[in-house]
């Protein structure tokens, strides 16, 4: 990503315009128990992508994320064949109960539609915002981990995954 980055930048720069689009994730703003290799990628995603639309503004630049929720992709195959639970792990409880909920969330999301869709609406936008959050409850989550005190947000998650 970064690589190719500074390579288009220099003839958007010359021009004064562009975009350039970063995928992100929900993740990217909202931390999940075990994913933290990959919630860390994308918060790097994130800073990455803010920087950068600060830096590149005033040359006409417009950096933007889109933040996806679930949605039907090939990255829960790759990331769920990956994932094996020692038996003798201290945590073979709760990974179970994990991957029952990723399971479930892989096997009932949505086709990427409506992600390819809000590309092509940013692409066609003369001055894009940088964040675009698509999916079933991803601005809801993104707001109440904002507003509510952290000790409740911890417990609404903690809540959702361990009294299943």
């Amino acid at each position: 990503m970064v690589a190719v980055t500074k390579a288009v930048l220099p003839s958007m720069r010359a021009r004064r315009s562009g975009k350039v689009v970063n995928i992100s994730s929900i993740s990217g703003r909202i931390g999940f128990p075990s994913m933290g290799p990959y919630v860390a990628s994308k918060f790097a995603v994130e800073g990455f992508s803010e920087s950068l639309r600060l830096e590149m503004l005033p040359y006409g630049v417009h950096v933007v994320l889109i933040e996806p929720g679930s949605y039907k992709t090939e990255i829960w195959s790759k990331g769920l064949d990956a994932v094996s639970v020692n038996p003798d792990s201290p945590y073979v409880k709760e990974m179970e109960k994990i991957l029952k909920y990723v399971n479930h969330v892989a096997d009932t999301a949505p086709s990427p539609h409506e992600v390819i869709q809000q590309i092509v609406h940013v692409a066609k936008s003369p001055y894009p915002k940088l964040r675009y959050p698509v999916g079933k409850g991803v601005k809801l989550g993104i707001v109440l981990k904002n507003i509510l005190p952290w000790k409740w947000w911890e417990r609404m998650v903690m809540k959702r995954l361990w009294d299943r």
